[in-house]
């Protein structure tokens, strides 16, 4: 599975690289309410766009999922509460071992 993981990330690296190379041609990029202007390489721009599309998309699935984590947390800690119940309810019988 290592071998798998580092393959594909070598090949995307890979790709990366000759995007970067073959798209070294300055952009002009304006913002539209705002007056000045920014140059910088086509690459760079593209790379970064796909960036920021990533880090809000994860932004918005950890929002999302803030609900779930919730859950397990609640019952976690109920998990816990009825074995300490268990545990004092029947104190002359071994109390099993902790799972890892």
């Amino acid at each position: 599975m290592r071998f798998f993981y580092w393959s594909v990330a070598a090949l995307l690296a890979l790709v990366l690289v000759i995007f970067a190379v073959s798209n070294r041609a300055t952009v002009d990029l304006t913002f539209w309410p705002l007056p000045p202007s920014v140059q910088a390489p086509l690459y760079l721009v593209v790379l970064v766009t796909l960036a920021v599309g990533f880090l809000f998309g994860e932004f918005v699935a950890w929002i999302n999922g803030g609900k779930r984590r919730g859950e397990a947390r609640a019952l976690r800690r109920r998990i816990e509460r009825l074995e300490r119940e268990v545990g004092n309810a029947l104190p002359s019988i071994e109390k099993p071992q902790e799972r890892r």
